[in-house]
């Protein structure tokens, strides 16, 4: 097993053979956190999940009919029972797409796609990074980015 340790501005990481457990410091934004991981690391493309707590979020919703996204920011403590996402690029630059499933104090959920969240306790994340590039393009019919596996 071969494992290093590393460190970023507001994360640090443990890799083992080719996967990366990352953890990102109390208070910090997990976007800009992981973000600055991937650009470190020279990730690009993968999958990411993680678990923690944020005390701040704001997902963001796609609607299909209008073209438009909605966003909405939730200002309480609330732990973090899922994100999942992947590694991709836009415009030459490594983008985080991330979907995040909130707990609430009264256990109710929120859902959506994460612009950003600020941690508020742990952050904890697993990265699977794939040995290629995956670039995506914004299809103007449909309104979002997907793969463009000709680029």
């Amino acid at each position: 097993m071969d494992t290093q340790n590393f460190k970023g501005n507001n994360w640090s990481a443990r890799k083992v053979d080719s996967v990366y457990i990352v953890s990102i410091k109390d208070q910090s934004g997990i976007v800009e956190a992981l973000t600055d991981f991937v650009i470190n690391q020279k990730i690009q493309a993968g999958e990411v999940t993680g678990i923690g707590a944020v005390e701040e979020a704001t997902l963001r919703f796609f609607k299909p009919s209008n073209k438009n996204y909605v966003d909405k920011t939730f200002k309480e403590q609330m732990e973090i029972t899922n994100i999942s996402g992947n590694v991709s690029e836009i415009e030459g630059k490594p983008i985080l797409h991330l979907h995040i499933t909130l707990g609430r104090e009264d256990y109710t959920a929120l859902a959506g796609h994460l612009l950003d969240a600020k941690i508020r306790g742990a952050g904890e994340f697993i990265f699977y990074p794939l040995n290629t590039r995956v670039v995506k393009i914004k299809n103007e019919e449909v309104g979002i980015n997907f793969y463009d596996f000709e680029r």
